[in-house]
């Protein structure tokens, strides 16, 4: 390999500066060193506007003392990590465990359930302060990271700063990062990863070498814990891949690059940017496992199998084989939504028999005994003893609801949510003593069995067997899905009769069996515990579907068309003339949104101009820096924003968030090219009227982050738009009315500003239901 690299470093390497592909003339590239500037100079300007970034971000941070948004839901995980106590969420573990320490580190005990939003932390004793300090540093070292990017992307110091300032003063960002809230830890991941992947680019001509090494390896570390805090870092994962695809491609078209030697660039790259992040992604894990080694409130989303790894969870040891006369438990293999259940309730239409649904916990009401079709043995079962008979594949059998004496029934009726053709309803029917009908019977179809014993084959048994039970009068398969019966159902799942149901979802397992006339020494089963990788690949596909399945309505849910140019925000919190509403710096989205919008447009012109063969060339390397540097941020952009537009899931504004960093490196990119030959004078005026007016309209819309008192006037004067919905009805008129409502018995109670007739109560997104 030392040989390798030493003849690959001898050779000219086209293609691949941070700039793109060299120009016929090199004395038109800029010389840039791929060494950090760490002079005195860039010391001092990184040292002061990481000052000023600090006195914005943590000033006032304690500030609402209450629970705000999705605090409701982090910060009660990072109770459950500090408690041991399983629980599902629908993001990777990474920030949720870095709250979790850092709560730790400041005392909390993990007992505070932040159950409701405006919960108080003061009279909990909460150190909620030390908590949301972790992700306002995070955000505060976005600003210092923003500014190295844009250096080392070989923009110039003015630019840099410009682009750190924007950044400091991005109302949205500053919101984010003051609670404890995921995004804070993704965003600043995210920029890291941008951070170290422009620093190996400018190692490109330099292959093999221990920087190259470094930075390529430090890429991959950042990218897999970007993914491990939310899954949005896949798009970052998609950007690097196609620059990566890009670097590839140039040196395949070197014809003084042998075939080895691309050989070796792909396995460096392979290694670091996906090997490297896997390793990182299961890693997390295994910590994630370890701490939370209990049972607890989000087991029931996993499998069995991954449930009998958690202590104090059922370790699945029971009779293995199946007898006519069993009491058995069944669970829906492919939704891990529960077992097949039953109550005394009844649809309120439909048949108006009584409900069979699915239902996450463990449950006498999941307890339904295997009898034979169309005789008395059900009814004399608790009778007389019966010889043991073994249900078999293709016999058709009864179930019957042990606590209500109901028979598992199905017909001619649409299902309580799914209506379509072949969608029957399956209820509950009959009474004690009633022999039951025809509509009672399914045949047992066994898909597939783990017992390397040939001859049990086609033996129904606990556990190890996978079976589907077949209506016998109408040919549908027992089946269930996501869907959520309403309250009459206690939101449970439904469970139907399908017509041609795909076998995913109408496959069962038997997870518990036990029969009266079982002989103490016959044959138990439990569940093989999974291995670590088996636990990764069970929860992230568990994630990704309940991710996917949470497209209910929320008071701010938004689409993605209305991101870039901040159409509304999200309600975060109100209480007693204040508030805290999620939305950005109106002046740094739109025109960062323009300057997208303006960069896809001037490439079209000049890959054109190109075809005519009209291009200037005046401007030298800049068209490359333009094309190959923005052309990243653009892409990362892209990668960003567009995937948005096929999800159905719920959406905010805050998933946009990523992507607007991505806009920001855009735009002073482009305003850096674009001035690169006016006078620095004029440039500097540019840069500075920029900055100045992100500060003039952060500081109108200052309140809505901070949470802070404001008058009414100046509330409705920063309405510009109907669209934009934050409260303007409460607060005062002005400084007196201030004093006067602060001294009212009414607004003491904790007023929610948002509770008028008018405006939305402020909600926590993602509200996931409970499984064990």
């Amino acid at each position: 390999m030392a040989a390798l690299s030493d003849n690959i470093r001898q050779r000219k390497q086209p293609s691949l500066s941070i700039f793109g592909p060299d120009s016929e003339d090199d004395e038109n590239q800029p010389i840039i060193s791929p060494e950090l500037d760490f002079s005195q100079t860039q010391l001092l300007i990184i040292g002061l506007l990481t000052l000023v970034a600090a006195y914005f971000r943590l000033w006032n941070l304690s500030n609402p003392h209450k629970v705000v948004f999705d605090e409701v839901h982090f910060g009660k995980f990072a109770g459950k990590y500090i408690n041991g106590t399983y629980f599902f969420d629908v993001h990777p573990p990474l920030a949720k465990m870095m709250f979790a320490g850092m709560g730790k580190l400041v005392g909390y005990d993990g007992r505070f359930d932040f159950k409701e939003i405006g919960l108080d932390y003061l009279v909990a004793q909460v150190p909620y302060y030390g908590m949301r300090l972790m992700p306002a540093f995070l955000g505060l070292l976005t600003i210092p990271i923003c500014y190295l990017t844009i250096k080392q992307s070989g923009h110039s110091t003015a630019a840099a700063v410009l682009g750190a300032t924007l950044l400091t003063f991005e109302n949205a960002l500053i919101t984010q990062s003051r609670l404890i809230l995921l995004d804070s830890p993704l965003i600043f991941f995210t920029t890291l990863t941008i951070l170290m992947w422009t620093n190996f680019c400018r190692y490109l001509k330099r292959p093999f070498t221990p920087w190259w090494w470094t930075w390529l390896a430090l890429t991959g570390i950042s990218m897999g814990l970007t993914v491990s805090c939310k899954y949005v870092g896949l798009f970052l994962v998609a950007a690097i891949g196609v620059a990566t695809i890009k670097q590839l491609w140039d040196l395949v078209a070197n014809i003084n690059i042998t075939p080895r030697e691309i050989g070796a660039q792909l396995a460096g790259r392979a290694l670091c940017l996906i090997m490297l992040p896997l390793v990182v992604y299961v890693l997390i894990f295994q910590i994630h496992f370890m701490v939370l080694s209990r049972h607890g409130d989000g087991a029931g989303f996993m499998s069995p199998e991954f449930q009998s790894t958690l202590r104090g969870g059922f370790k699945g040891e029971t009779f293995r084989d199946i007898y006519y006369g069993s009491e058995v438990t069944i669970r829906h293999e492919a939704s891990n939504k529960g077992y097949l259940h039953s109550h005394a309730h009844s649809y309120p239409d439909g048949s108006k028999q009584q409900q069979i649904t699915l239902y996450p916990h463990r449950d006498e009401n999941n307890v339904f005994r295997l009898t034979k079709s169309r005789t008395l043995t059900e009814l004399e079962h608790n009778d007389t003893k019966h010889d043991l008979e073994r249900v078999k594949n293709g016999d058709v059998v009864r179930l019957v609801h042990i606590s209500t004496d109901r028979r598992l029934h199905s017909h001619d009726v649409r299902g309580p949510i799914s209506k379509a053709d072949y969608e029957n309803e399956v209820s509950g029917y009959g009474w004690k003593g009633f022999a039951g009908d025809a509509n009672d019977e399914w045949r047992v179809e066994i898909l597939d069995s783990t017992n390397s014993d040939s001859t049990t084959k086609d033996r129904l048994m606990a556990i190890q067997t996978k079976f589907r039970l077949i209506h016998t009068q109408l040919g549908c398969a027992l089946f269930s899905n996501e869907k959520k019966l309403p309250s009459w159902g206690f939101n449970q799942t439904e469970v139907i009769c399908m017509k041609e149901a795909k076998k995913p979802k109408s496959t069962w397992r038997i997870v518990t069996n036990r029969h009266p006339d079982m002989p103490a020494d016959a044959v138990k089963v439990r569940y093989s515990p999974p291995g670590l990788l088996s636990k990764v690949i069970e929860s992230t596909r568990v994630m990704f579907n309940v991710n996917n399945g949470l497209t209910s309505t929320h008071p701010f849910d938004s689409r993605p068309e209305s991101w870039p140019i901040l159409r509304r925000g999200i309600s975060f919190w109100s209480a007693d003339n204040r508030q805290i509403y999620l939305f950005g710096n109106p002046f740094v989205w739109w025109v960062s949104s323009i300057a997208v919008v303006a960069y896809a447009v001037a490439q079209v012109v000049l890959h054109f101009t190109d075809l005519r063969g009209v291009t200037s060339t005046k401007w030298g390397s800049l068209r490359s820096q333009f094309t190959y540097t923005t052309g990243f941020a653009f892409t990362a952009w892209f990668f960003h924003y567009m995937p948005f537009f096929i999800m159905q899931r719920q959406l905010f504004l805050h998933h946009y968030l990523p992507a607007l960093y991505m806009a920001l490196l855009v735009l002073v990119y482009s305003l850096d090219t674009v001035t690169a030959r006016v006078q620095k004078r004029t440039r500097y005026l540019v840069f500075g009227v920029v900055a100045l007016l992100a500060l003039r309209y952060f500081h109108i819309f200052s309140p809505l982050a901070y949470g802070t008192v404001w008058t009414r006037p100046k509330c409705e004067a920063a309405r510009w738009f109907k669209s934009w919905d934050f409260d303007c009805k409460v607060p005062p008129m002005d400084p007196t009315e201030i004093k006067a409502a602060a001294d009212s018995p009414w607004l003491s109670k904790g007023t929610n500003m948002l509770a008028k007739p008018t405006v939305v109560v402020p909600k926590p997104a993602d509200n996931l239901n409970k499984v064990d």
